[in-house]
């Protein structure tokens, strides 16, 4: 890392947590390349899908507990 990434980098750890937040997420969106129009809209009809599923009373979800106990079990594994 270059002496001016290091100096943009402790500038940008500086900031609130909500603009740290956007930030990284522009620095990500930038490694990412172009924005694929189709794959955000295939993203935005799946969001859409499962919270119409969520409001119609067909999916119920999983309390938060549950399903991180279920992941760190999963991590554990060999």
């Amino acid at each position: 890392m270059t002496d001016r990434s290091r100096e943009l980098l402790a500038e940008v750890l500086r900031l609130p947590l909500p603009e740290r937040a956007e930030f990284a997420a522009e620095v990500l969106a930038s490694i990412d390349g172009e924005d694929d129009a189709d794959a955000e809209a295939a993203w935005l009809a799946e969001i859409e899908r499962r919270g119409r599923r969520v409001l119609s009373g067909q999916s119920q979800g999983r309390p938060w507990e549950e399903v991180r106990a279920r992941i760190e079990g999963r991590l554990r594994r060999p």
